[in-house]
């Protein structure tokens, strides 16, 4: 081979340094730009909605529209506690939501451990059966809640609301994936000492899966704090009202509400699932990371 080949061959294999350092520069700054532009576009509406709430009703329809309100005021929040009565709808929003929360932590804990850890029959076709209620809509199956809510007379209380959400398939399925990436020896050393079915869960594998029980809480907050459909169809005392259906009577008749007291309403219900999703991020984050361990 000669020597005009070989170093072509050479120049060819390797790329000189400042091609390199530019290849290198641009992937960060791509990547920085693509999180700000998905950042900006999930962001923005929350800006717009916090923005028109501290506008004037004659400013939020002010056209073209302004990001910024010219004279911000908070009267728009002070004609939501006017018009409805937020601590009561945001007492029942909490207590509803806490408590599924918490049930459905227990329900996904002890289903997720018996579906990865014991043996039964009929164990693969009735999580099959559990998976396939996740594609079952809720508009479907609540006719026939509703009629047994009324035989137990139970439609129009906060308790209608709580039970029939305490089962949860998707967090089933999620804490036996969790429970199975666990070590089994872990059990069966327990089980060595003496230690039934009921003390390895509680006193093993319920401690280990803390972050993945944390995943099934926040989550379920978050979704039945700002739930609708149920609690229009099962409640219609004034009195049982949650948050959100509590603020839909800000339209007034006909839309004819302000949008900034409307907005101002929907900002205050934001804080409390804001509040627990950022307490939340470190168990979320550990549960998303331990969730690879080996068995």
């Amino acid at each position: 081979m000669s020597t005009s080949s070989l170093s072509g061959s050479v120049s060819g294999s390797h790329t000189s340094p400042a091609v390199s350092r530019v290849r290198h520069g641009l992937a960060p700054w791509a990547r920085i730009a693509g999180l700000a532009l998905c950042s900006l576009l999930t962001l923005g509406p929350v800006i717009w909605t916090v923005s028109t709430s501290l506008r004037t009703p004659a400013e939020s329809f002010d056209l073209p529209p302004k990001i910024f309100p010219a004279d911000p005021t908070v009267d728009a929040y002070r004609g939501v506690f006017d018009q409805i009565d937020v601590w009561l709808y945001a007492l029942n929003s909490t207590l509803v939501t806490a408590l599924i929360a918490v049930g459905q932590m227990i329900t996904a804990g002890l289903a997720g451990y018996a579906f990865a850890r014991l043996e039964f029959r009929f164990k693969k076709p009735l999580f099959a059966l559990v998976l396939a209620t996740m594609m079952v809509p809720l508009q479907v199956t609540i006719v026939p809640v509703f009629l047994e809510l009324r035989a137990m007379g139970l439609t129009d209380t906060l308790l209608g609301l709580i039970v029939p959400a305490f089962p949860t398939a998707f967090g089933t399925f999620l804490m036996r994936q969790y429970f199975l990436g666990m070590p089994k020896d872990l059990g069966e050393a327990a089980m060595i000492d003496g230690a039934g079915p009921w003390r390895v869960f509680r006193s093993v594998y319920a401690p280990l899966a803390a972050p993945g029980l944390a995943i099934v809480g926040v989550l379920a907050f978050n979704y039945h704090w700002n739930e609708f459909f149920r609690p229009l169809i099962l409640e219609t005392s004034t009195e049982n009202l949650t948050l959100p259906l509590g603020l839909v009577s800000l339209q007034g008749n006909l839309g004819t509400g302000s949008i900034s007291v409307v907005l101002a309403g929907v900002v205050l219900s934001m804080i409390p699932a804001v509040v627990v999703f950022v307490v939340g991020q470190r168990p979320l984050r550990e549960g998303i990371t331990s969730a690879g361990v080996n068995r």
